[in-house]
């Protein structure tokens, strides 16, 4: 039997008859450019995150970038951010010239941890972000807190979380921003790449629209030096369909969640916590090893896919030894969690007998390695 870390066709069959009719009423019509299949996206999808305003993009790291650019925050700007994160977090930070300030993350969830982002704030502060990471929401209230105390912004990335909630409120919808990634394994995927931004503000969503399309105001004046972010009609499409079965897909997710958890209760595994007071929507499903290679090794071999998220800590990345960064305090959780997580298979189409395979070869192998080391 074969188990895909995520599995790509599965996500796309119960749309595809009418995604192809789609496809071929925008090519009739040609309108490609902010068509209205984005335009009516922008609606749909900011009503969903119950935020004022939405903005279409390229990708999840040009709607980091876009909010950042969008608050002024530039040159000498400090942002505090988890280095337990994918490398593109950081990047927007460095793209818009300021600096990132990289922190620890809570060991139940791997989200940032509130008390070293109140740490690691300094006159240089402007900015925070807080991700969302594997589905789990970061413990947004004491952030808000701090921000609001030292009169920070708060970005949310939450490109690993849509439709996951704290306290009631959707991911995307707490702070001053939000960027989504609509990258093809996300729980919204496109079917390429893909990015949004709300707001509840409307000069920060007229800012990245201007952004978004060379800064250009009219047809032969531009405002700004902007970029071209613009999503395009075709991803527009596959969102729009797609979107109806998100909450759907997402309970599937947290039913497979489930059954890990249960089946995997009494291992020496560790899983992460979702937090009581947050919906989770699992994104990706990590659990810890300290024998995690072998047990990567072992699953492959029976046909089953994993993944690593995330290898090496941002706050490790040889991309930054040429650019200014921060690293505050001890960043123990981050640099166990990356010697420690496997993914192993989450989506919302997974069979039960493929769970079955899937915890049976883990069994085996926890069995077998515990067995070793006691010998």
């Amino acid at each position: 039997m074969q188990v895909p870390l995520v599995d790509l066709r599965a996500s796309l069959q119960p749309i595809k008859e009418e995604l192809f009719r789609e496809f071929d009423a925008t090519l009739d019509g040609m309108q490609l450019r902010l068509g209205p299949n984005v335009q009516a996206f922008e609606q749909e999808f900011a009503s969903y995150c119950h935020t004022e305003h939405g903005v279409a993009l390229s990708n999840g790291t040009d709607a980091l970038y876009a909010a950042l650019h969008a608050f002024g925050i530039g040159a000498g700007d400090e942002v505090i951010a988890p280095s337990h994160t994918f490398f593109a977090t950081i990047e927007a930070i460095i793209h818009v010239g300021a600096v990132p300030v990289m922190v620890d993350v809570e060991p139940g969830t791997l989200t940032i941890d509130p008390d070293a982002v109140q740490d690691a704030v300094t006159n240089a502060t402007k900015a925070i972000i807080p991700v969302h990471l594997y589905g789990h929401p970061a413990n947004m209230d004491p952030i808000m807190e701090i921000a609001r105390h030292h009169g920070l912004r708060v970005i949310e990335d939450a490109a690993q979380a849509h439709g996951a909630h704290y306290k009631g409120r959707y991911c995307g919808s707490m702070g001053d921003a939000a960027s989504f990634s609509f990258y093809f394994t996300k729980n919204l995927g496109a079917f390429g790449e893909g990015g949004f931004m709300t707001t509840p503000d409307p000069d920060i969503a007229a800012k990245a629209r201007l952004l978004r399309e060379h800064g250009q105001v009219s047809a032969f004046e531009h405002a700004l030096i902007g970029h071209n972010f613009r999503m395009d009609e075709l991803q527009a499409i596959v969102l729009r369909l797609k979107l109806p079965n998100l909450d759907r897909g997402n309970q599937q997710r947290r039913q497979v969640a489930e059954y890990y958890r249960q089946h995997l209760a009494n291992t020496e595994l560790e899983m992460l916590e979702p937090r009581e007071d947050s919906y989770c929507v699992h994104h990706v499903f990590p659990i810890r090893s300290r024998s995690r290679d072998a047990l990567r090794q072992h699953l492959g071999a029976s046909n089953i896919g994993t993944g690593i998220h995330y290898k090496i800590p941002c706050h490790c990345q040889p991309a930054l030894k040429k650019h200014a960064h921060r690293i505050d305090g001890d960043l123990s959780v981050t640099e166990a969690a990356c010697r420690e997580l496997l993914s192993i298979p989450m989506y919302p189409e997974i069979t039960e007998a493929q769970l079955g395979h899937v915890t049976a070869q883990i069994l085996s192998f926890t069995q077998n390695h515990s067995t070793t080391v006691q010998a």
